[in-house]
């Protein structure tokens, strides 16, 4: 197959952050696809650009890097103020597109229910491998991510590691949380994706999401899917492009 170009573009957001983003243009103009990455990912980094160049053949697509991530400037809040920039993305591909849809990985499918909740402008949001609350430690790699996030070495790991820089303290006040978020998305459409091999958010998580949100919506459970980005097949992101596309205004 051949790739898509993918074009540069900065973004910036009504708090003053400038948000890396990469752009590969739909044809018709018709759908735009936003991207929004797991924690300490990147719209660079090669499981996401597979996935965006898979949605590509359903429309525009423009992934972006969380603030504290890859070229983006700020410090990441971990699903806080990242609401955001997902929205500075979600009002640049309005300029350029009919329909507007997100999807979002652990993360970015957190962020993703919350834009849609606190802001809008989407029609559909595809949330995969998400968190339905904060706070989660019931896993080794959950545990090991807080650790990153609470200690000042973890914070320095993730900075040199993974380009990653986060923010120290705490929450004030608490977010709201994922799940609160989709009871507040409808009318538009909310697609749960989750694997029953997740090593970090078990099945509760998306159960949890699904049941608290209010029609249209689907629960898709996808037997022996790991977690986010590095898990996809082409398949799963070609199912949720079909969904996407298939998304009315």
């Amino acid at each position: 197959m051949a790739f898509a170009p993918v074009y540069g573009a900065m973004l910036r957001t009504e708090d003053g952050v400038r948000i890396d983003a990469g752009h590969i243009p739909g044809v018709s103009g018709e759908l735009g696809i936003v991207l929004a990455h797991g924690f300490t990912g990147s719209w660079r980094s090669v499981p996401t650009r597979r996935i965006a160049q898979v949605l590509a053949r359903y429309g525009g697509v423009l992934a972006i890097d969380f603030r504290g991530h890859g070229r983006s400037t700020g410090e990441s809040t971990v699903g806080d103020l990242e609401v955001l920039d997902l929205d500075a993305a979600v009002r640049f591909a309005r300029a350029g597109y009919r329909r507007v849809v997100t999807v979002g990985f652990s993360m970015g499918a957190a962020v993703a229910v919350r834009q849609a909740a606190l802001c809008g402008g989407v029609e559909a949001v595809a949330a995969v491998s998400g968190p339905a609350r904060w706070y989660y430690r019931g896993t080794r790699p959950m545990r090991q991510v807080h650790w990153a996030i609470e200690h000042p070495a973890g914070r320095l790991a993730a900075r040199l590691a993974r380009r990653t820089r986060i923010a120290a303290g705490r929450w004030d006040p608490i977010p709201l949380a994922p799940y609160q978020a989709a009871a507040l998305i409808s009318p538009a459409r909310l697609l749960v994706v989750h694997g029953d091999a997740d090593a970090f958010f078990p099945l509760e998580h998306a159960t949890q999401l699904y049941a608290a949100a209010a029609e249209p919506k689907e629960l898709w459970v996808e037997r022996g899917y790991g977690h986010a980005e590095t898990a996809a097949t082409p398949d799963l992101i070609h199912r949720i492009g079909d969904w996407l596309a298939r998304t009315k205004p």
